[in-house]
């Protein structure tokens, strides 16, 4: 009669279900960690992406208001020239600058975001009465 093969592991395989399921998790948790930094990138991008935007919006606004004035001279567009106006209200440090170099007007959007650094947006529109 055949005796029965031990079927116990060899003491120099004691511990490998230990040390790959250990690799797994470490494999595993640098994959969480990498997707943890992408969303956390992912969200400072749509907020870039969000007050740039808004940057946009101001300044056309800004033109919009010179375009639509009822004055047909150019008179009346002297108002709309500014240096620095708080716009904190609309972006975070915000300050929006309009000048004037004949009939051409540029209007800058500053801002910048706590520990981030400063941003700008600039739009050029001529504008001519009558």
């Amino acid at each position: 009669m055949n005796k029965p093969k031990n079927l116990a592991p060899h003491k120099s395989q004691q511990g490998a279900v230990l040390l790959e399921a250990m690799i797994a998790i470490l494999i595993f948790s640098m994959g969480v960690l990498g997707i943890v930094g992408l969303q956390a990138n992912m969200v400072k991008n749509v907020a870039d992406s969000k007050f740039r935007t808004e940057a946009s919006n101001i300044a056309q606004q800004r033109i919009g208001q010179m375009w639509a004035d009822p004055d047909p001279t150019r008179a009346g567009y002297v108002s709309y020239v500014e240096s620095n106006t708080d716009i904190s209200t609309l972006l975070p440090n915000g300050r929006r600058t309009t000048a004037q170099s004949g009939v051409q007007f540029t209007v800058t959007v500053n801002w910048q975001q706590p520990g981030e650094l400063p941003h700008s947006f600039s739009t050029v529109a001529n504008i001519t009465g009558g």
